[in-house]
């Protein structure tokens, strides 16, 4: 059971989150400053802190550590404190008021980071030689069918035999021929990659092969090919299926001999590449119709080797997902988004037809798109009826094509959970919400609940529409 310390001088939220917490099965203890919450931490070991960033005396941020991840909150909604704080070493920051997925979202997620970060470093330190179940040379994965192609991978990497990978488009053929390559004794020596598919029919000899001065119209001097270029390293042949007859002769000599000729040349080269190729199309089909050369297809199919699609990979698609999430928001600069249960569920149940490319493009899309830190299954835009609310919790019923924040919460108005009768210890982290828009809403304007909650006019809006709590004409007319 994962320990975790709330450090909250405000006694209504802290209450409540930690009423949420042991619901989920947590462990949890409490402080109010940060001195309390040093000497809970001299006590015992904690595996996340979740602490407000504006406390009376030290600030959160000072009990950031190497050892104890840190979840901030903060009611004042600055992106500036937000990215301050993680500069200093908070893993994530989430601004109040917050409801329950994403708080749960946040701290899962944490915590099986950090979890994985200890169990990585427990078998380098045990195990120096093994290598990790998850992310092999770029690829990550921990289910059944992946593992057993790392193995595959493990096995046939040092040695120079000739490896075909089928699969389809998007599983990731082309990393691993990185993977093969980076544990091979040729690892110093290039990797280099042509992708059959994209070279012009009447240009692919010249750029495998190379060419003399001369040897055709606009040949202006010799030029090495891409099979030259890779003497001593790799050659990787992605979309080989592609691959022209005559260029499939030419390649075969290469396999046969170790040797080539450039175009306008009578001298051969030896070579010395290892070659590896690719397809998703079906080369037997290929061979039968006489479009692949049935004895190129013997020489290349030394080792087959085939990758699973991403339906099959069970939830590997959240781990991809995840990572995927945290590379895009660094090169796009924005802030470190993270899935909600809805979009967990989404990526879970959708059938991935263009695989991990499609993953990593509907995940890029949700971050261009969102104004949120936490993605919805809606963000994704999967072509799935069933995903296309934000929260299951919160669905319309079947019939009803309305957009997720134009329908009434039907939990959040029934009169026997209304926040106004509720004791103040027994209030959620969204009744808090209701109550503190409800109390305040006749004297403040909706900018000024906006920037007390700390939150935008936008999201305050799109709350009050999937709580149920509609605009009353004094606060409107402000």
């Amino acid at each position: 059971m994962s320990q975790i310390l709330i450090v909250e001088d405000e006694g209504i939220i802290r209450s409540a989150l930690r009423r949420l917490l042991e619901r989920n099965g947590f462990k949890v203890s409490e402080a109010g400053t940060v001195a309390e919450a040093r000497q809970q931490l001299a006590a015992q070991t904690f595996d996340l802190i979740i602490s407000d960033l504006r406390l009376p005396g030290e600030s959160g941020t000072e009990l950031i550590s190497q050892e104890t991840p840190v979840l901030i909150m903060t009611s004042y909604a600055s992106l500036r404190s937000a990215v301050d704080a993680m500069k200093l070493g908070a893993v994530d920051y989430i601004a109040k008021p917050f409801d329950h997925d994403e708080m749960l979202s946040a701290v899962n997620h944490i915590l099986s980071q950090h979890r994985r970060t200890k169990e990585s470093q427990a078998t380098a330190e045990d195990q120096p030689t093994a290598s990790p179940a998850v992310g092999l040379a770029g690829m990550i994965g921990d289910s059944d069918v992946m593992q057993a192609v790392f193995r595959q991978i493990r096995k046939i990497a040092p040695y120079d035999s000739r490896v075909l990978i089928l699969g389809e488009s998007g599983t990731g053929k082309e990393l691993v021929a990185r993977a093969l390559h980076a544990l091979s004794p040729r690892r110093d020596a290039p990797l280099i990659s042509v992708n059959c598919a994209a070279i012009p029919e009447t240009l692919i000899e010249s750029e495998l092969f190379g060419h003399e001065k001369g040897a055709f119209t606009g040949a202006n001097a010799s030029r090495n090919g891409l099979v030259e270029a890779a003497d001593g390293g790799s050659l990787f042949l992605d979309e080989i299926g592609e691959l022209p007859l005559e260029a499939q002769a030419r390649l075969l000599r290469v396999l046969q001999e170790g040797e080539i000729r450039r175009l306008g040349s009578v001298e051969s080269r030896r070579v010395d590449v290892r070659l590896i190729a690719a397809t998703h199309r079906d080369i037997r089909t290929l061979v039968d119709q006489g479009r692949f050369r049935l004895d190129l297809y013997y020489r290349l199919n030394v080792v087959e080797l085939e990758l699973p699609c991403l339906s099959e990979r069970g939830e590997d698609v959240l781990m991809i997902a995840d990572h995927l999430l945290t590379n895009i928001c660094q090169r796009l600069g924005k802030p470190q988004a993270r899935f909600s249960k809805s979009a967990r569920n989404a990526l879970l149940s959708y059938s991935w037809p263009g695989n991990v490319r499609e993953l990593e493009n509907r995940v890029e899309r949700a971050v261009l798109l969102c104004d949120d830190t936490l993605l919805h299954a809606e963000d994704l835009d999967l072509p799935q009826p069933s995903h296309a609310t934000r929260r299951a919790s919160f669905a319309p019923s079947a019939t009803t094509t309305a957009l997720p924040t134009q329908v009434e919460n039907p939990i959040s108005t029934s009169s026997d959970h209304d926040p106004a009768h509720l004791p103040v210890d027994d209030l959620s982290l969204e009744d808090y919400f209701v109550r503190f828009v409800r109390e305040n809403q006749d004297h403040l304007s909706e900018t000024e609940l906006a920037k007390k909650l700390g939150i935008s006019r936008k999201c305050l809006w799109e709350r009050r529409q999937r709580l149920g709590i509609p605009r009353r004409k004094t606060a409107t007319s402000r």
